[in-house]
C-alpha cells in the first residue's frame, strides 16, 4: 500500500516525494549516462578519436592537475564569468525593474533593447578585440554583452508581473512612490530576479567558450581549442565536462539562495 501511494505521488503533478528518492533519481541518471558512455567506448563501438573513454578523460584530468595547469584554467574562466555576470546583473536588475514599472522608461528603452538582444555576440568579438584589446577586459565584455540585454527583458517582464493590487494597496496605506519602488516592487521581484540570475548564469558559462576561443592564453575554452589542434579529444571532453560541472554548482547555489531569501514565495 505504501509503495502504491509513493508511486501515485510520483505520477501526480507537483506532489512531494521523499528526498532520498530525489537524490537516488539524480544520481541514477548520471550512472546511466556513464554506463552507456563506457559501453560504447570500451567495446570499440565508437572509435576513441571521436569519443574518448572515461579512463582517458580521467587520466587527462589527473595529468593537468599534476602540473597545476587545470586549476589555473578553471580560475581564469570562473573569473571571466563572475566579473561579466556580476557587472551585467548590477546594471540590469535596477534598470530592468524601472523599465518594467515606468511606462516612459519602457518606451525609451524597449526599441533599443529588443534590437540589441537579437544581435549575435560572436559577431562582435573582432570589434571587442579592436576596441578593448586582448586582455581579460575583452572576455568580460563578451559575457556582459551576451547576457545583459536578455537580463533586461526578463527583469522587465518580472516587474510588470507584480500585482497592481499590491501597488494600489501600498498607496492606500500611505506609501510614497519611492517607497513603492524600494519596499514593494523590489521585494516582490526578488524571487523572479534570482530565477533569472540562475538561468542567465548558465548562458554566461556558454559564452565563456566564445570569449576564450580568440586571443586567450588560459581558460577552459582556450584549452579546448588548443586540444582540438592536437586532436586531444580527451582534453576537449574534460573542458566541456568541467564547464558543465561549474554551471551545475552555480545553478545549485542560486536554487539555495532563492530558498533562503524568498522561502515565502516557494
Amino acid at each position: 500500500m505504501a509503495h502504491a501511494s509513493l508511486w501515485q505521488r510520483c505520477l501526480t503533478p507537483r506532489a512531494t516525494i521523499p528526498k532520498t528518492l530525489t537524490w537516488s533519481a539524480g544520481i541514477g541518471v548520471w550512472l546511466v549516462v556513464i554506463a552507456l558512455w563506457a559501453l560504447v567506448t570500451y567495446s570499440g563501438l565508437v572509435r576513441s578519436i571521436f569519443l574518448p573513454t572515461p579512463t582517458a578523460v580521467l587520466s587527462a584530468a589527473v595529468s593537468m592537475i599534476g602540473d597545476g595547469s587545470l586549476w589555473k584554467d578553471i580560475w581564469s574562466s570562473a573569473q571571466v564569468v563572475l566579473y561579466g555576470f556580476l557587472l551585467s546583473s548590477a546594471i540590469a536588475i535596477p534598470l530592468g525593474i524601472l523599465m518594467g514599472s515606468f511606462r516612459l522608461a519602457q518606451a525609451f528603452l524597449d526599441p533599443l533593447v529588443n534590437f540589441m538582444r537579437y544581435l549575435p555576440v560572436t559577431a562582435f568579438v573582432p570589434l571587442f578585440i579592436l576596441w578593448i584589446g586582448i586582455g581579460i577586459e575583452q572576455r568580460v565584455t563578451v559575457i556582459f554583452f551576451g547576457i545583459f540585454f536578455q537580463q533586461l527583458v526578463m527583469i522587465a517582464d518580472i516587474s510588470r508581473g507584480v500585482s497592481q493590487d499590491l501597488i494600489n494597496a501600498s498607496y492606500t496605506l500611505g506609501a510614497k512612490r519611492r517607497d513603492v519602488v524600494t519596499h514593494v516592487l523590489f521585494p516582490a521581484c526578488l524571487p523572479g530576479v534570482i530565477d533569472m540570475m540562475r538561468v542567465t548564469m548558465g548562458w554566461a558559462w556558454t559564452f565563456v567558450v566564445v570569449a576564450e576561443l580568440v586571443a586567450a592564453n588560459s581558460g577552459l575554452g582556450y584549452i579546448s581549442l588548443k586540444a582540438m589542434r592536437g586532436f586531444q579529444v580527451d582534453v576537449i571532453f574534460l573542458s566541456i565536462g568541467l564547464i558543465g560541472l561549474l554551471g551545475l554548482v552555480t545553478d545549485q547555489f542560486f536554487r539555495l539562495l532563492r530558498k533562503r531569501l524568498t522561502s515565502w514565495a516557494l
